[in-house]
């Protein structure tokens, strides 16, 4: 649950009285007296503005990270350095353990998400290309005029194609014409 400002500074007055604000619904009374406690921890060592909500997430670098680790593995607890930095306890954990396990390095950001399956499919900027040798010139060269003698030889296939398709059609009309002249004759006999 996400408390505003005025009531976390009016339970940790509160509890300087010795008095205890009412727990909001649905959360259980030691858990509420446990995070009134942690606000007054962290306003004594931070001040009455490190109860604001933050607008913003804070990118800490390896540096402020490991010098906060350091302060946990030479003995103070993991819980005071979090108050004292006003972080998570939780993510101070996490560094901790990613420091022991790796060093250094596992207090560095990495790259989050899932890498790309083939290294060489990364989006690239345009490529010039690279100057033709003078083989290659000749080779295409040869290709265009070897590319323009086949598209020319098509056309010529397709124009023989439509004469003799023509001379086909022109076949059947005259022998159509033909039977019907010899069917007329047969009639009138």
């Amino acid at each position: 649950m996400r408390y505003t400002y005025e009531f976390k500074k009016k339970c940790v007055e509160l509890y300087r009285q010795g008095q205890w604000a009412k727990c909001p619904e649905g959360i259980s009374e030691k858990k509420f007296k446990d995070t009134v406690r942690e606000w007054v921890r962290i306003e004594e060592s931070q001040g009455c503005e490190a109860l604001k909500h933050k607008n913003q997430n804070k990118v800490w670098s390896p540096d402020e990270k490991l010098e906060l680790v350091l302060k946990v593995i030479s003995g103070q607890s993991n819980r005071s350095v979090a108050l004292n930095a006003g972080i998570n306890q939780g993510m101070l954990y996490q560094w901790v353990h990613k420091y022991k396990i790796s060093g250094y390095n596992g207090l560095v950001n990495t790259k989050k998400g899932r890498p790309p399956k083939n290294p060489e499919m990364k989006k690239q900027t345009t490529i010039e290309p690279k100057p033709l040798t003078e083989s290659e010139r000749e080779e295409l060269i040869r290709l265009r005029a070897e590319n323009e003698y086949i598209k020319t030889e098509n056309e010529v296939i397709k124009k023989l194609i439509a004469l003799r398709e023509e001379k086909q059609a022109a076949l059947l009309k005259a022998k159509k014409q033909r039977s019907s002249k010899n069917s007329a004759k047969k009639d009138t006999n």
